[in-house]
């Protein structure tokens, strides 16, 4: 039986910077928090047990990252560099890049070499404090290949040091050989590919990528109605380029969370918080792709619809590691407060993935998940850009990552 209390430290125990503890202690045991309050109160129950001086640290429940897509082949810097140089998007997707060729990369990859690039982008995310993170499929768009992706994703939640949800996203893109029978290829992820990758195991929730470029609303409603057979939850790449009407859909399938949004309308944030769909923000997309309609920050305040922040980790459109780093863009790019940005990687983020009674708040019962900061302000969180914060990520009670300075 292990039994530790974590003191001398400033804790943020919800993700509030306006509800915190200058002078903190949290009672672990067996991995669970048994007690947290103002140090001076600390019950004499626990003045025995073994202590960690954190040196006056803030602490803050361990990050929740709530959109990604770790899991892929290759890369697609090159693609970058010929757009810098004025190719477009549609001439290098002619000459087969684009989106088919991470599908052809993440095709050609096996487990390992899909698992050892994925590890080195999931890396850097638990040393800036995440605990918790979902993974979506999409760049096999054939069942032997996102069914590879998914064994991954659970690969990586078994090696590392991080709770790890997956997402079905079969009806990503259109795969090469069902060009022009886009209503086919949604049969195959409706009636194959979902009932197979759920009977394994694989599947903790379903999206689907509602655009002009991607599955028209009618398409993405035949995805959800095939997860509501499967008893799974669902959520939508939605209003990213235009305005489709598919946040307002989602939240009439009670979504997880409808994310992008930067053409969403008010009927859809009505809709949203109706439904109690969170909004998941993606700066790095917005910043990557040279985006200028700005997500409706007003609208989503007025309505008091959660917002949840990302980093929607991609090859094509957000090649970004750091979550810290999209704090601060989404202070600059959206001109989100600190108040919202924190509750959007912890409280709000764990809403997005269903599991708000799990991670995203630190409380008596809960897993000690938490990450400590050296840092004088919360503030800083959202504040620096590419200087280390984290010094310290706890899970489970147990420190997994430690910085060396």
């Amino acid at each position: 039986m292990k039994q530790t209390v974590w003191h001398h430290l400033k804790l943020c125990a919800h993700g509030d910077p306006h509800d915190t503890i200058a002078d903190a202690a949290i009672a672990v045991q067996n991995g669970r928090i048994e007690w947290l309050g103002a140090a001076h109160e600390l019950p004499a129950m626990y003045h025995d047990w073994p202590r960690e001086d954190l040196g006056g640290a803030w602490v803050t429940p361990g990050l929740v990252e709530c959109h990604t897509h770790l899991v892929y082949g290759g890369q697609r810097a090159d693609e970058f560099a010929q757009r810098l140089a004025g190719v477009s998007y549609e001439e290098i997707a002619r000459r087969g890049g684009g989106i088919v060729s991470t599908v052809r990369a993440t095709r050609a990859a096996d487990e390992n070499a899909l698992l050892r690039a994925a590890a080195a982008r999931l890396e850097p995310l638990i040393a800036e404090g995440v605990t918790a993170i979902e993974i979506k499929s999409g760049y096999g768009l054939d069942l032997a290949n996102e069914r590879k992706m998914l064994r991954v994703a659970r690969q990586l939640g078994e090696r590392y040091p991080v709770s790890v949800y997956t997402t079905f996203l079969g009806a990503h893109a259109l795969p090469p050989e069902y060009a022009g029978r886009a209503d086919d290829y949604i049969d195959e992820v409706c009636t194959r590919m979902l009932p197979a990758l759920a009977d394994e195991g694989l599947v903790d929730a379903v999206d689907v990528f509602c655009e002009r470029i991607g599955f028209s609303l009618a398409q993405s409603e035949r995805v959800f109605e095939a997860a509501v057979r499967r008893h799974l939850p669902v959520k939508m790449h939605a209003e990213q380029l235009s305005n489709s009407g598919g946040a307002a859909l989602a939240a009439r399938y009670r979504a997880l969370s409808a994310d992008h949004l930067e053409f969403l309308d008010e009927a859809g944030v009505a809709a949203m918080k109706e439904a109690g769909t969170v909004a998941v923000l993606l700066p790095g997309a917005y910043y990557f792709i040279r985006e200028t309609q700005l997500p409706p920050l007003e609208w989503l305040r007025h309505y008091a619809v959660p917002i949840a922040i990302s980093t929607d980790s991609n090859p094509g459109t957000s090649p970004a590691t750091s979550l810290l780093l999209m704090m601060n863009m989404a202070a600059t790019l959206f001109r989100m407060t600190v108040p919202e940005i924190l509750q959007g990687v912890t409280h709000h983020a764990a809403q997005a993935l269903g599991k708000a009674d799990v991670h995203g708040v630190l409380a008596a019962g809960r897993a000690a998940d938490f990450a400590v900061w050296s840092v004088e302000s919360l503030a800083e969180l959202a504040y620096w850009m590419g200087r280390p914060l984290c010094v310290r990520v706890v899970r489970a009670g147990e420190t997994v990552h430690a910085s060396r300075t």
